[in-house]
């Protein structure tokens, strides 16, 4: 029988070595998976390349990750938006590499490795510094740079429901990148509000087909990361 829900967090994100990538959803505070990063805190992983839209705020999620010193490199869009400051600084420091992607470009680099498709062209960044290096084709007069797809080893994600086959409901705008970070790495790992019985999931309402996912653990009440900003939390606790 397919059963993709595990009994814990630490189950959930077992396996996730030093030195792997992982993306990570979310946009800013929809869709973050709050609990799963820090469970990826409490695992001790390090080194890790982690893909996301941005670097977190306060000191919880993302940012504690950073902040914990388990991430090398950040490739995102946003490095710093009103409440991240633990990136910015490590950053200014030199302690933590950087690599800048614009937000549309993140997105079908990540689907375009999802889908098998190894590069693509884009006129995003023609003529700025995130060019440079890169490889420019012309077509029909207009200028192009290359851009490859990226795969990871892991992807955290959050989801509103889930069944035991790992087919996926979000909530609203907290989809975001959620369904390509699923495709686009080898083990999907979900937290969702609810784990529902097979065949109770409008299969109009999926979004994600559980093909794309490995792991999902049920998180009933999620934290809220503003709230946990507001209220000066620092992880781990």
């Amino acid at each position: 029988m397919i059963q993709k829900v595990v009994g814990s967090l630490e189950e959930a994100v077992a396996g996730v070595f030093d030195g792997a990538t992982v993306m990570i959803g979310g946009f800013g505070e929809a869709g973050s998976p709050i609990e799963l990063i820090h469970a990826l805190i409490d695992s001790g992983a390090k080194d890790l390349t982690v893909v996301s839209n941005n670097t977190g705020s306060g000191e919880v999620g993302l940012a504690a990750l950073i902040a914990n010193r388990r991430v090398r490199k950040m490739i995102c869009s946003f490095p710093r938006t009103a409440n991240s400051t633990v990136f910015p600084e490590l950053y200014k420091k030199g302690e933590i590499e950087l690599e800048l992607v614009p937000q549309g470009t993140l997105a079908e680099r990540i689907r375009a490795g999802g889908a098998g498709i190894p590069a693509f062209y884009t006129p995003a960044s023609v003529n700025t510094p995130l060019a440079e290096g890169k490889e420019h084709r012309v077509f029909k007069g207009n200028t192009f740079v290359l851009e490859e797809g990226i795969r990871a080893d892991f992807s955290l994600v959050k989801a509103h429901r889930a069944d035991r086959f790992g087919n996926l409901v979000y909530n609203k705008t907290a989809r975001n990148f959620g369904p390509i970070m699923c495709m686009a790495a080898n083990t999907a790992i979900v937290q969702v509000k609810e784990v529902v019985e097979a065949g109770t999931l409008d299969p109009e309402q999926v979004v994600t087909p559980g093909i794309f996912v490995q792991r999902v653990v049920e998180i009933a009440h999620p934290a809220h990361e503003s709230e946990l900003v507001a209220a000066k939390r620092r992880y781990p606790w």
